[in-house]
């Protein structure tokens, strides 16, 4: 299967052709969400970013098994290998067990996704039903001399692994500025190198989550579950592997370290990252303390909010932007967002009124024509979603010219030109209208108003015949308080809701 499709590959630092090492089955893997507090904008830029990547390679023709996990064990703060587990900590605060944390964050990721239209992954491992799997790659790492024992504890030597491969290769870090960096915390505690990472933990008393295992009783080190459940889904060797930027390091690169040292080789043909949402500048995260819930988008509940926006809102906002450009929290751009959205929903749902003429004018044609090979170069292009929404919105000015009597458009050219924008906006970049999101009864409801609002017009069109002025004046007065725009052209009225 010959692809056209490019993507940016972070370890080669450049845009390769995407060539799966077994067409026509692809294998993703993409880092999940850590489950102990509510999914932000943070945790929805990687998942719509990768949402579209598998919908899209799904188009392809590709068969693709998408594996995205869930951390619910051993995530230390400060992204450390010291301190409380994240989902442990907030156990204590509120006082339940650790797996109720786990599956009640996990339960509002889901609702959370479902409304933004985040297909579900193939696979959804936990890192909690992988235990044996990440014991059997911490003994794989030990067995090849790359990581030693302290204290119960199994830590990964970077410099062992630095004299036979190269640790560094993702980010472009040395090993002397990790080490430089190292030397600013205090104490190197159990560790040859403040710089190595723990592959394995041992347990304090106090410590809840803990398994035995051949060292001690413990929890596995964060990096260790990606690369243990990348390897049972997917194989030892892979085609891309996606995440956040802020994941580069040191997450990516111990992954990329404890796969070459279990295995001798690397895993991941392309690596993926998509750029970080900030608010004035600033990554926003959790245990930055300024991100706001989704579910504060949606409702309109939080401070920094002047109104509510909806999950598709939100989706467009965050394809409005390459995926690997940074994207700054704003109402304005929000709002900005919203009408664009409104704009390319009416669109869509304009083409039901399109007037068909026997043939196109020449730029209609020309138009209709271009419009499917030009997405489909943006999206090549290393998914370049913003290029498609601009093709998307010059389609919708088309549209409006069909509507309002000012082009022709023929019926196979109207056919190719409703099959490629919902293709596109709808199949590919999964935006979908309030109403499809309802279901299909309010899209009936929906349809059976733009009928009533159709009859209404004729209503009027009949006061005009019969120079009934006072009528039809106040026909178009009673819409235009309603909202609707009302035209009126030598081939007959057109109307839209301004929304």
């Amino acid at each position: 299967m010959e692809s056209r499709l490019v993507v940016y590959n972070t370890l080669t630092r450049q845009k390769e052709r995407f060539e799966p090492l077994h067409a026509p089955s692809v294998g993703m893997y993409v880092c999940g969400p850590t489950v102990y507090g509510d999914p932000h904008l943070g945790h929805a830029r990687p998942a719509i970013t990768f949402d579209v990547v598998f919908r899209y390679l799904r188009h392809l023709g590709y068969k693709v098994r998408y594996v995205r996990n869930i951390t619910d064990v051993g995530h230390l703060e400060h992204d450390a290998d010291e301190g409380d587990d994240k989902i442990e900590k907030k156990a204590r605060l509120e006082q339940l067990e650790p797996m109720e944390i786990a599956q009640y964050y996990t339960n509002r990721y889901h609702q959370a996704m479902d409304a933004l239209g985040v297909l579900r992954p193939s696979i959804e491992p936990h890192a909690t039903g992988h235990i044996i799997e990440q014991q059997q790659l911490v003994q794989q790492i030990l067995d090849n001399g790359f990581a030693y024992e302290s204290n119960g504890s199994i830590y990964f030597d970077i410099e062992a692994y630095n004299k036979k491969y190269k640790y560094g290769i993702l980010s472009g870090r040395s090993l002397e500025n990790i080490k430089d960096e190292s030397r600013t915390l205090a104490g190197v505690g159990e560790k040859r190198h403040q710089a190595d990472f723990a592959l394995w933990k041992k347990a304090q008393p106090e410590h809840i989550m803990r398994w035995p295992s051949p060292w001690s009783d413990g929890f596995p080190g964060w990096h260790c579950e990606c690369t243990a459940m990348g390897r049972k889904y997917l194989g030892e060797q892979f085609d891309i592997h996606g995440g956040g930027m802020d994941l580069v390091f040191p997450h990516h690169e111990c992954e990329i370290a404890q796969a070459v040292a279990s295995m001798g080789h690397q895993a991941v043909k392309y690596w993926m990252h998509n750029n970080m949402i900030t608010i004035n500048g600033q990554k926003m995260g959790k245990s930055l303390g300024n991100f706001i819930p989704l579910e504060q988008f949606f409702t309109g509940s939080h401070p920094l909010l002047t109104q509510a926006f909806s999950p598709m809102t939100i989706r467009f906002f965050i394809l409005s932007a390459h995926y690997r450009g940074t994207v700054d929290f704003s109402n304005e751009a929000l709002i900005a967002s919203e009408k664009g959205l409104q704009k390319l929903m009416q669109g869509l749902s304009d083409l039901k009124r399109v007037p068909v003429s026997n043939e196109c004018d020449p730029e209609t044609g020309k138009t209709v024509k271009e419009l499917r090979r030009k997405c489909y170069d943006a999206m090549n292009d290393d998914f370049a979603t913003p290029l498609v929404l601009s093709y998307l919105f010059e389609a919708c000015a088309t549209i409006n010219k069909l509507i309002d009597h000012k082009a022709t458009i023929c019926a196979d050219c109207l056919k190719e030109l409703s099959e490629t924008m919902h293709l596109f906006a709808e199949d590919l970049l999964g935006l979908q209208s309030g109403t499809q999101q309802s279901g299909a009864k309010n899209q009936e409801r929906e349809e059976a108003f733009g009928k009533v609002v159709d009859m209404v017009l004729d209503l009027r069109a009949k006061a005009k015949a019969s120079k009934d002025w006072a009528t039809s004046d106040h026909i178009r007065d009673e819409l235009s308080a309603l909202g609707f725009e009302v035209k009126d052209t030598k081939d007959g009225a057109t109307w839209r809701l301004n929304k």
